[in-house]
C-alpha cells in the first residue's frame, strides 16, 4: 500500500492544504482588515453581501478574516511546537536507548519524574508568571510533548542498535552520535512522522485550551482558542461567533488524527510486506 492509494491519508492531507491554502489567500483577498471595527455593523449573521461570509463579531470586526487568521496562528503554534518536541525528544530518546545501561535508567526516570508532575498547571503558572508570547508558548507545548516521542524513540532505539548494521558500525569504530545520526535516526523516520501527525493536534488542543483561558494569544492577535472562548460569551444571540471557528477547530484535528492513522496504517502494511 502506498501513500497515494490510501483514501484516508489523500482526503485528510487535501482538506488540511485548503484549509492552509485559504488561511493564507483568504485574508489577502478580503476587503476587510482584522482590526478595522465597524459598531454599525455588528453581530451581523454571515451573508455574502460585502464578503462578510462568515459575519461579524461583536466588535463589528470581520470574522472571516480574524478566523483565517486564528487558524494561521494556532497550526503555526502547534507545528512549531510539534518540532520542538520531536527534535528533543528524538535526541533524548535516541541515546538513552543506544547507550543504555545506568545512562537509560537515570534518563528514563527522570522521564518518569517529568510526567507524575501535572504539566498544564505549570504551562499555566508559566504563562501567569511571565504573561503570554509566542516564544513561550512554544516552549510550553513543546515541554509537554517531548515525553512521549523520547519513549517511542528509546523502544525504537533498543531494537534498532541490535541490528547487524549498527553491530557493523560500531565494529569498525564509528562513533556513537554518528551511530544514531546515520544509522538509527533515518530507521524511525516512519514512526516518528506517524506520531508527529498526531502530536500536532495534541499541540493544537493545548493552545486552544490556554487560549480559551485567557492565557494563550491576547488581543489583537487570536487563534481558534480564542475565537471560541469569544464566541462562547455571544452564543446565545451570535451562534456563528461560537460554530465556525469550533467547526473548523474539529475538523483540523479529526484530519490531523486520520492522517496519522492513515500513515501508520502505510508504514504497517510496508514493514509486513
Amino acid at each position: 500500500m502506498n501513500l497515494a492509494g490510501n483514501r484516508t491519508v489523500a482526503v485528510s492531507s487535501s482538506i488540511l492544504l485548503f484549509v492552509t491554502m485559504l488561511a493564507v489567500v483568504g485574508p489577502w483577498i478580503s476587503p476587510h482588515e482584522y482590526l478595522t471595527t465597524d459598531f454599525s455593523r455588528i453581530l451581523l449573521a454571515p451573508a455574502a453581501t460585502n464578503m462578510q461570509f462568515f459575519g461579524t463579531d461583536d466588535l463589528g470586526r470581520d470574522l472571516f478574516v480574524r478566523t483565517m487568521l486564528g487558524i494561521r496562528v494556532t497550526l503555526l503554534i502547534a507545528v512549531v511546537a510539534s518540532m520542538v518536541s520531536l527534535v528533543i525528544g528524538v535526541a533524548y530518546g535516541a541515546i538513552a536507548g543506544y547507550v543504555g545501561g545506568r545512562v537509560d535508567a537515570v534518563m528514563m526516570r527522570f522521564v518518569d519524574t517529568l510526567y507524575a508532575l501535572p504539566f498544564i498547571f505549570l504551562v499555566i503558572l508559566l504563562m501567569v508568571a511571565f504573561e503570554s508570547n509566542f516564544f513561550l508558548i512554544f516552549v510550553a507545548i513543546g515541554a509537554i510533548n517531548w515525553l512521549d516521542m523520547a519513549r517511542i524513540v528509546r523502544g525504537q532505539t533498543l531494537s534498532l542498535r541490535e541490528r547487524e548494521f549498527v553491530e557493523a558500525a560500531r565494529l569498525i569504530g564509528v562513533s556513537t552520535p554518528r551511530i544514531i545520526l546515520r544509522h538509527i535516526a533515518p530507521n524511525m523516520l516512519g514512526i516518528v512522522v506517524v506520531y508527529l501527525t498526531l502530536t500536532i493536534p495534541q499541540a493544537i488542543l493545548v493552545e486552544s485550551f490556554l487560549s480559551f483561558l485567557g492565557l494563550g494569544i491576547q488581543e489583537p492577535q487570536t487563534s481558534l482558542g480564542a475565537l471560541v472562548d469569544a464566541g462562547v460569551n455571544q452564543m446565545e444571540g451570535a451562534s456563528w461567533m461560537l460554530l465556525i471557528p469550533a467547526t473548523l477547530l474539529a475538523l483540523i484535528l479529526m484530519c490531523f488524527n486520520f492522517l496519522g492513522d492513515g500513515l501508520r496504517d502505510v508504514f504497517d502494511a510496508r514493514r509486513k510486506s
